[in-house]
């Protein structure tokens, strides 16, 4: 697989920077509007499908940790390690970046970058002991 090298969250970041930088959308209008059973009208904002956007992504990411080779994986956790960087770089130098949308996606690559490593610190460990245990 090509993408696997890859941090799929610079996708709600990309999306992001292109409203926040080029478009004059605010991130608070209605976006969709659902009519629920009980009567009620359930609404998102722009922010809100972007924020479950990253959570989907995330949740892809975290199932691409369990099933990387050590090469791809390695460059895969030091991508997203990179783009965190560069979220919080953004998050602390421009005035656009600094909403709370902005802050929970890179709260979400912050969780993909710690469990990324921790998942494949766990797998390495038990790739270790696996082989220990077949060739004493």
């Amino acid at each position: 697989m090509y993408l696997i090298g890859i941090p799929l969250l610079l996708i709600p970041f990309a999306i992001y920077n292109m409203i926040a930088f080029l478009t004059p959308l605010n991130w608070t209008d209605t976006f969709l509007r659902i009519p629920m059973v009980s009567g009620e009208q359930w609404t998102a904002t722009a922010e809100d499908m972007l924020i479950a956007l990253g959570i989907i992504l995330l949740f892809v990411e975290i199932f691409k940790a369990t099933r990387a080779s050590s090469r791809r994986g390695v460059i895969d956790h030091m991508l997203s390690l990179l783009l965190f960087i560069v979220m919080l770089v953004e998050f602390l130098l421009v005035r656009v970046a600094a909403t709370s949308t902005f802050f929970l996606l890179m709260l979400l690559e912050l969780v993909d970058v710690l469990g990324g490593f921790s998942i494949a610190s766990r797998a390495a460990r038990r790739d270790v002991a696996i082989d220990e245990a077949v060739n004493p």
